[in-house]
């Protein structure tokens, strides 16, 4: 079947107002190629995606990565489920992304009022969901990400390695490799020279709105096939005006003004107002300069906060008037409850799951979230369910599976206090700890920078001695070396001390 719908008016230089034509988009051809929305602050890039959404809601499942929360509004006309990011970890986030898929629920994923490090982390656990839905779930879906440059940067910014390798994994998936799993990405952006060019590159639609700046004008020309200095006429698109190409829009670059849209989007742009008269000095002294009041009082006077929803909940909620059915399918995920000998059976099988995972070479340089969906999947295959570790004791259990620890080593009260110092360190380098504690534990020589690196996820000899000498900087450990230049690695307040290594030995 096909559903062409209206996104607006196409607007011909010199056309009378009668002969101008509506502009559509054909909306299975843009499930199949895919659409990069390009526009600077203010050219109405996400009035575009609105119009895009609200049209096609009847049509197809819809996800939105939405930094802003401008989206939110569409659940109270189109029935999209809200999820507050700030409200879920990374595991339950990447379960709703499965489950939405499942059940075939429009989302809006808010990532309001958190920072970009966790904007990257949650938005990556919740696309990773998606991808990695079962087969028998991939129904179409229409996955708008507004500010892509966010998710997928061309450059490294401020955010750690990891969330941006989690996040760039992501958008590359949905962009490269979503179309055969039903993924249809849209992404916007403000600037193309920010976004990552293999994310960009795979788009075969394109509306390209007002910009300003040389490389992005380049840029957007190359990908209209416009020659260079024909780039100058983004300067002159008006508000809501986008260039059109693509099999999904026109295959001639063509002009488009954006229709009028039902919702409306929380951050409205600014308006004049008019200031209040003024007050006097002192009215304005004790407005602005009065005292803040005692924080404790202020602690004391505040109600307890309401538990954070369950997010599972709410999807199990979400669309009850679809039938009872839904609600017996989430109700068979709950978690039963298991016996100690049970738990101790699972235990072993997970590290049994963990050792085979651990024996592919390749396995030390994915991304902790990719491993984390590889392991629920095998734990699944193994029947043990979806919901047996969250990510958080998941990183704990990879960095002792790396370390080399066995189960019975594992309960060891010495190895117990060595992974309790790691719980202090920041997630990302609790493995490399545990790794080092463990050959000076066991007086093993000490790690090269290649065994370092694999522990922390890169192939970077440079990053590993980074990590170790910030290890130190947290006194939880010390570094010297030999007469030989080998080194020699202590662990703080237990004694111990990893033979002499060889920093650049490769690794067996």
């Amino acid at each position: 079947m096909t559903v062409a719908i209206e996104i607006g008016t196409r607007i011909e230089t010199g056309a009378l107002a009668s002969n101008i034509e509506p502009a559509m988009l054909d909306l299975e051809e843009l499930l199949s190629t895919r659409l990069l929305v390009q526009g600077n602050s203010g050219s109405g890039k996400s009035h575009l995606l609105r119009r895009l959404l609200e049209q096609s809601a009847p049509w197809v499942q819809q996800a939105v990565i939405d930094p802003e929360g401008d989206f939110v509004s569409l659940a109270e006309r189109f029935g999209h489920l809200v999820i507050d990011a700030a409200e879920h970890d990374e595991a339950a986030l990447a379960a709703a992304g499965e489950r939405m898929r499942a059940h075939r629920v429009s989302v809006v994923l808010n990532l309001e009022g958190i920072d970009a490090e966790l904007q990257m982390r949650r938005a990556a656990a919740f696309l990773g969901g998606m991808f990695e839905a079962p087969r028998d779930s991939w129904y179409p879906v229409l996955v708008v990400v507004d500010e892509a440059q966010l998710f997928a940067p061309a450059s490294a910014g401020e955010v750690s390695d990891e969330a941006r390798r989690a996040s760039l994994g992501a958008m590359t998936n949905l962009m490269c490799r979503g179309r055969k799993r039903g993924l249809a990405g849209v992404i916007a952006t403000q600037r193309l020279a920010k976004l990552a060019k293999n994310v960009a590159a795979e788009a075969t639609n394109f509306l390209m709105g007002r910009t300003f700046l040389d490389i992005d004008m380049a840029r957007a020309a190359d990908l209209l096939g416009m020659e260079r200095r024909q780039a100058e006429s983004f300067r002159d698109l008006g508000r809501g005006r986008f260039l059109a190409l693509g099999p999904a829009l026109s295959r001639r670059p063509i002009t488009v003004g954006i229709g009028a849209v039902e919702t409306e989007s929380r951050s409205a742009g600014p308006s004049l107002l008019p200031l209040a008269p003024a007050a006097s000095e002192q009215d304005m002294r004790e407005l602005i300069l009065t005292p803040l009041p005692n924080a404790a009082a202020t602690r004391a006077r505040r109600m307890p906060a309401a538990p954070p929803p369950d997010i599972l909940a709410q999807l199990s909620l979400h669309g009850v008037a679809r039938g009872a059915r839904r609600e017996a399918e989430l109700e068979v995920l709950l978690p039963v409850q298991q016996t100690l000998e049970d738990a101790a059976n699972d235990r072993r099988r997970m590290q049994s799951i963990l050792r085979a995972m651990l024996a592919d070479a390749e396995s030390g340089y994915r991304p902790v979230h990719v491993l984390y969906q590889d392991f629920l999947v095998r734990c699944r295959i193994d029947g043990m369910g979806r919901d047996v570790l969250d990510i958080g004791r998941f990183r704990k259990a990879l960095g002792t599976a790396r370390a080399g620890i066995d189960e019975a080593d594992a309960d060891a009260p010495d190895w117990q206090a060595a992974e309790r110092i790691a719980s202090a360190l920041p997630e990302d380098v609790q493995g490399v700890f545990l790794l080092v504690a463990r050959a000076a534990r066991d007086r093993l020589p000490c790690p090269s920078d290649a065994d370092i690196a694999r522990a922390y996820g890169t192939h970077s000899p440079s990053r590993a001695r980074r990590q170790l000498l910030y290890l130190e900087e947290q006194d939880v450990l010390v570094l010297r070396e030999d007469g030989a230049g080998r080194r020699i690695l202590t662990i703080v307040g237990s004694g111990w001390e990893t033979l002499p290594g060889d920093p650049a030995a490769v690794p067996a």
